[in-house]
């Protein structure tokens, strides 16, 4: 019971970081919200202080383990000194975090030795290898690349799991094989600074598209009412991101910035993850916090609004017009604030 009580706080304190990362997004466009220092701490503030903090804690559920809420632990505090101005030591907090978190993949893939759960440990393999990246470089530039491979590896083992249901297919494994070995290749060639890392990762991405539009159950729920169709809606549309991420990617160099940098990895990280994000939550924070989430229609309007920021966004990348990228930045927060609000009204009135 104490660890089922404590779980809300440690979400509360991942919402933070998201919260951080939003206005540090935010002043990277050039909106004035002061704090240079949090600019900089901008994407280890969303992957690994909230990604890793709600991911930690959903591991944590599932493994049933005490010590596992060390990781979520760890990581929103983390988070909260990235945010506090203490980079070096919210860079260690993030670090000891994703390596309890490797330990539960490991203790997972012992109860359970699965190919879903291999993937699901190299997820938390990447993730580690980021941040030890990262501390050893100071720069989060490196780390980008093997933080990406955490997320989506995460994704990819989570919807393996399910391709159960599907009928059996003799090459689904096989297939998923160069999936992961161009993901892997892409963030080893990150954390050795070659230039050739993000082509790899982008090849990856648009293979691992391919192979979900085969092997995803979500080609057959899509034709589901309720909330079965709404999950398959955010996922069919997040791997079109993660296609397009993927083709953006293609001869990126290493470390480069621009509009282009900008576009595919938001593509990757808005329009990829935040989708399955979207399409996820209604399932997860029943079990993670024991409260009912019963779908509403009203469920595809910050969907909806994320997808239509992003893609301004990517336009005001692609044609240079910073003015609309900016207002697509700003639209893209307003999305996700407007679906926290829409899944907290949600849980109360469920009470009520």
């Amino acid at each position: 019971m104490a660890i089922a009580l404590n779980r809300l706080p440690l979400l509360a304190a991942g919402a933070v970081s998201l919260f951080g990362g939003i206005v540090a997004g935010e002043g990277r466009l050039g909106w004035p919200v002061g704090d240079v220092d949090l600019m900089a701490v901008h994407g280890p503030l969303m992957i690994c202080g909230f990604f890793g903090t709600v991911i930690g804690l959903e591991r944590a559920v599932a493994l049933g383990k005490p010590w596992g809420y060390g990781s979520p632990a760890a990581t929103a505090l983390g988070g909260l000194l990235l945010i506090a101005g203490l980079p070096v030591s919210g860079a260690l907090a993030l670090t000891l975090g994703s390596l309890i978190f490797t330990l539960m993949s490991l203790a997972v893939l012992r109860r359970q030795l699965e190919v879903f759960t291999a993937v699901l440990g190299l997820g938390g393999a990447c993730w580690l290898a980021g941040n030890l990246v990262w501390l050893s470089t100071g720069t989060p530039l490196a780390a980008v690349p093997p933080w990406a491979a955490f997320l989506v590896l995460t994704i990819a083992g989570e919807r393996l799991e399910l391709s159960r249901f599907l009928p059996p297919w003799r090459w689904r494994i096989p297939t998923l094989l160069p999936v992961l070995v161009l993901l892997l290749a892409g963030a080893g060639a990150a954390a050795a600074k070659l230039d050739v890392a993000w082509s790899l990762f982008g090849l990856g991405l648009i293979v691992m598209t391919l192979w979900s539009l085969r092997n995803d159950v979500v080609r057959r729920t899509i034709r589901q009412p309720g909330l079965t169709r709404y999950v398959a809606v955010c996922l069919l549309s997040g791997y079109a991101w993660a296609a397009l991420s993927g083709a953006l990617m293609l001869g990126l160099a290493l470390g480069e910035g621009g509009v282009r940098t900008d576009a595919a990895l938001h593509a990757l990280f808005i329009g990829f993850v935040f989708s399955m994000v979207f399409g996820h939550a209604p399932v997860i924070l029943p079990a993670v916090l024991r409260v009912a989430v019963p779908y509403k229609p009203y469920f595809y309007g910050p969907l909806a609004l994320l997808h239509a920021s992003l893609a301004l966004r990517l336009t005001g990348d692609l044609a240079g017009i910073h003015a609309v990228r900016q207002w697509g930045g700003l639209a893209n927060a307003a999305a996700l604030i407007i679906f926290i609000v829409t899944m907290l009204v949600t849980v109360i009135r469920a009470k009520r």
